[in-house]
């Protein structure tokens, strides 16, 4: 057998393509024909210099043409603080109406140049959870729920929050508070129940982790509505699973309940369907009451009676972290907000 020797030119890689150097705002200046401070008052919207309309569309061509985008950390130190307002995830399921308010918060936040960023901190609770919002050193904290307490505050603030927000059933000491009454929303619930004829009325307490804050406070509300009448009521923990509510259904005939609060819309429908399998007319047999006034409650049939929340303006809020932004040494403000009211349809 032969072997030929083949002998390969050593040629050497290509040459990679020279890194594009990061475009600066001279760059963005020179192509819009501008100075550096005209660059900053448009793209930071400084609403403190009048800059005409023509101009600041030069700027922002100029600015995409080149890919430019403002340093934050730069604009950082410039302020002396950030313009990010942290918000941490929900540790709890969240429905539709809340993500819709978190929508309309962001929003206006961009509006006022501030930047909206979520923190996961799962398993992080309390005041071990402020001190790892604290490391990435927002302006301003949105807190949702409870488990935020003064020590957290104090964490937020020394680490250069402007501002602390809770949103929740109370006050914490430091902190701007917006107050969420979730016993009025058990309140209207049970005083329309009984309004309609119904004595034996029973409350789903859903069983998930972390929706007691909210749960426990309506159910509350609706035994404050009924106390002093001639009603009972029962409380029904229940998954949001189909097959506990269908085991829940099952046993609804000895239960003798002829209503039922259903903690929201969600779980009213998920109840409400289970029922209907079982037989149980609605609402003939059981009227069902949900809350939160989705879409989809009025699709079912029955139309599902339900409690409409009004939540708090994500423009108020956003307004309402710029005035502490601004004046971080003011006396934290406090607000009562979520109100509650019943929207009869066929289910009760």
């Amino acid at each position: 057998m032969r072997y030929v020797m083949v002998q390969i030119p050593n040629t050497p890689p290509p040459a990679s393509p020279a890194p594009r150097s990061v475009p600066t705002s001279a760059d963005v200046a020179r192509l819009a024909g501008v100075s550096r401070a005209t660059v900053s008052y448009v793209l930071n919207n400084t609403s403190a210099v009048r800059i005409s309309e023509p101009t600041r569309r030069r700027v922002h061509e100029a600015a995409e043409e080149l890919g430019y985008v403002p340093h934050a950390a730069a604009r950082t130190l410039r302020a002396g603080h950030s313009r990010m307002v942290l918000m941490p995830a929900p540790a709890v399921p969240v429905g539709p109406l809340y993500g819709q308010f978190i929508n309309e918060l962001q929003w206006a936040l961009g509006r006022l140049d501030y930047t909206v960023v979520q923190h996961g901190s799962v398993g992080l609770h309390g005041d071990e959870a402020a001190r790892a919002w604290a490391e990435l050193r927002p302006v301003a904290v949105l807190v949702p729920g409870i488990g935020l307490g003064p020590e957290g505050v104090a964490v937020l603030k020394r680490a250069g929050a402007r501002a602390v927000v809770t949103v929740g059933p109370a006050r914490v000491e430091g902190a701007h508070a917006l107050l969420m009454d979730h016993g009025s929303v058990g309140h209207c619930a049970g005083s329309h129940l009984h309004a309609r004829g119904r004595r034996r009325i029973g409350v789903v307490v859903p069983q998930e982790p972390g929706l007691e804050a909210f749960s426990r406070p309506r159910l509350d509300g609706v035994r404050r509505a009924l106390y002093g009448t001639d009603a009972s009521v029962a409380e029904l923990p229940l998954a949001f699973d189909e097959r506990a509510a269908a085991e829940l259904a099952a046993r609804w005939r000895e239960l003798g309940l002829d209503a039922v609060f259903a903690y929201n819309d969600e779980y009213a429908m998920l109840l409400m369907c289970a029922l209907q399998d079982e037989g149980i007319r609605i609402p003939d047999d059981t009227a069902v009451v949900g809350a939160d006034d989705l879409m989809i409650g009025r699709l079912l049939r029955p139309r599902l009676s339900t409690v409409h929340i009004e939540l708090p303006s994500g423009r108020d809020l956003a307004d309402l972290v710029d005035r502490a932004v601004r004046d971080p040494d003011a006396t934290p403000e406090a607000h009562r907000v979520l109100g509650a009211s019943v929207v009869a349809r066929d289910s009760s």
